[in-house]
């Protein structure tokens, strides 16, 4: 029996945002509505929000040794993640985020690394155990790139472990194990027209992108639509799009959602109770959740604040 269900490889940051009535253009100072920190980072994101809907997790992160540090640490326990794999440098700052949020939800974020760049091969291979130990491994861009392709390779080799590989912030070009590592890439609009070099203008171009990716040895191609929900695209069979089943759906803030349907989608395909398609749908209604309340991981709903239905 696997020690997780959930393991995710990535950043860690402090999210340090700003409501504004709208986002400033080049050399604009305007003023803000209100101002917030928060915990974020791709990777801790996916991880709490797995956690919240009940998986066992475990992040592999690194932070510095300082306050935002030992806080995101807090924050780890405080949601059931597992913090053995986490590593503290006192060579760098913990990562930051400083966002700003308009008055349509919409976002401009500003990642500033830190310790998230000292996330080393070594420190990835000296969790090898915790890695094997899952049954979903997730890993994004915010961390050096050889680092995340060590944990593919760990879950690869395990041969028993699916892997989930959300290539954001988008930095092509991307080497070969980018692609044929992982088990799912799972990329947005944005990042499948820059990983393809097709203009995404509907449905046919978005699977025409996904179509290239795939070509590129990935085992499944997912792309995110925002409202329209998630297409699914794989070798030999027709894509499907998979639509948000919400109704009425308020957007407050979308920073973070596309984390939460990966955290989401990892939660569930763990479990082994639905098949993918399923667990996509599912995720779909947890991320339009997210949207509706301010902020990153506190936007995040608990599996006792959702319909029961999601977890039949």
């Amino acid at each position: 029996m696997a020690s997780f269900d959930v393991v995710v490889v990535g950043s860690a940051n402090t999210d340090l945002i700003s409501y504004v009535p709208r986002r400033p253009v080049g050399g604009e100072t305007i003023t803000g509505t209100a101002f917030e920190t928060g915990f974020g980072g791709k990777g801790s994101n996916q991880c709490v929000m797995a956690a919240k809907l009940g998986s066992r997790t475990a992040m592999v992160a690194k932070l510095g040794d300082d306050s935002f540090g030992r806080d995101t640490l807090e924050n780890y326990k405080t949601n059931g993640v597992n913090t053995d794999s986490v590593f503290i440098t006192s060579e760098a700052a913990t990562g930051v985020a400083p966002i700003a949020v308009d008055a349509t939800g919409e976002n401009s974020i500003i990642v500033v690394p830190g310790a998230n760049n000292l996330l080393s091969v070594a420190d990835v291979e000296s969790v090898r155990d915790a890695i094997t130990a899952a049954r979903v491994v997730v890993c994004q861009h915010e961390i050096p790139l050889e680092s995340t392709l060590a944990a593919l390779q760990i879950a690869k080799d395990a041969g028993n472990v699916v892997s989930i590989f959300n290539p954001a912030p988008a930095q092509p070009p991307l080497p070969d194990a980018a692609f044929t590592l992982p088990d799912i890439f799972c990329v947005n609009e944005t990042e499948a027209q820059l990983f393809s070099d097709v203009t995404i203008t509907d449905e046919a171009s978005a699977e025409a992108a996904a179509r290239v990716i795939l070509a590129k040895g990935p085992r499944t191609v997912l792309v995110t639509l925002g409202a329209k929900g998630a297409m699914v695209v794989e070798p030999d069979t027709a894509a499907v799009v998979v639509p948000v089943e919400v109704d009425d759906v308020t957007v407050v803030d979308t920073t973070g959602a596309g984390d939460a349907f990966i955290g989401a989608l990892a939660h569930f395909l763990a479990t082994g109770k639905v098949d993918r398609a399923e667990a996509i749908r599912r995720a779909n209604i947890i991320a339009a959740h997210s949207v509706m309340s301010k902020g990153t991981q506190k936007s995040y709903k608990e599996r006792k604040d959702l319909p029961e239905t999601l977890f039949a």
